[in-house]
């Protein structure tokens, strides 16, 4: 699995597994972003199945599948609340990590509330 760090608290990667997860908690992660619809791709372990092994590591994991007919703000909106709420590092994934990438930027551009 290849993750790349984006911030200090903020890394992506591609499609993880179930039993990546507590690896990856292993490794320090507390929290996960999936940003991957389920069923993309054949063989590709659901969010439901992601989330268990998760919620059995102690880290909770947010749903927000993106795909092209998304609306980009909303899930930028949607992205920058889990990043403020969600105890970091945090991990988010899709198929490549560059899906996230782009969601990370775009919540990155949102103007910071207060």
């Amino acid at each position: 699995m290849s993750i790349r760090q984006l911030t200090p608290d903020f890394f992506v990667a591609g499609q993880i597994t179930p039993e990546d997860v507590p690896a990856l908690k292993e490794h320090g992660f507390n929290a996960l972003i999936c940003n991957r619809p389920d069923g993309e791709d054949f063989g590709q372990p659901t969010v439901a199945e992601v989330n268990k092994a998760a919620e059995e590591a102690g880290m909770e994991l947010v749903f927000i599948p993106v795909d092209q007919s998304s609306d980009l703000m909303t899930a930028a909106l949607e992205m920058a609340e889990a990043i403020d709420r969600l105890p970091a590092p945090v991990l988010a994934y899709c198929r490549s990590g560059a899906r996230c990438t782009t969601l990370f930027q775009a919540a990155q551009s949102l103007p910071k509330a207060g």
